[in-house]
């Protein structure tokens, strides 16, 4: 399996590390042809405005939401910014809605019923659901902090940095 991760800038290598821990091969995505013959694709976190930037930047905007609708995705923190800003999950999302950095914390919450270590970086919130979008994971306030829609998966904590596979798990399982 070959997992695509999204590389202009963010959490890249821990991504990378965590998904060929599971046993699959990584590709960093730089380019319009590295999204060539992925089986999933990862968007790590990261500053979403400078990845929007280098997004255009560079002409990828219509080849990542091309690439988000043909293969399993998963968007973590600016990733799911990005998921919603591209139309690839129907949430609203507010930026930095825990906070500014010095107020990072690591929590225990449920992932469908299944218990998974997260920490939050900045990170922001699902603040309105679609219809046909799964919450998969909230905070004990209500908060959400992560969905999924079809096999599109995005939260706002960092897995990666925790070392916790259950996700990452489940993107190379759809």
């Amino acid at each position: 399996m070959l997992v695509g991760i999204f590389a202009l800038q963010g959490g890249v290598a821990e991504h990378a590390d965590m998904v060929e821990q599971l046993g699959a091969h990584t590709r960093w995505v730089r380019k319009v042809e590295d999204f060539d013959g992925l089986d999933a694709l990862i968007l790590p976190g990261g500053e979403s405005t400078t990845m929007n930037k280098l997004i255009d930047t560079f002409g990828l905007r219509e080849r990542l939401a091309r690439a988000v609708g043909e293969v399993p995705t998963l968007g973590t923190c600016a990733g799911l910014i990005l998921l919603s800003q591209i139309g690839a999950l129907d949430v609203d999302v507010k930026r930095n809605a825990f906070g500014p950095q010095v107020d990072s914390a690591s929590m225990d919450l449920s992932w469908d019923g299944k218990a998974v270590r997260a920490a939050f970086i900045r990170a922001p919130k699902v603040t309105r659901v679609a219809p046909g979008v799964e919450v998969c994971s909230r905070l004990e306030s209500g908060e959400i902090v992560g969905v999924r829609s079809g096999k599109t998966i995005g939260i706002s904590f960092h897995p990666e940095l925790t070392g916790d596979t259950t996700v990452h798990a489940e993107l190379l399982d759809m």
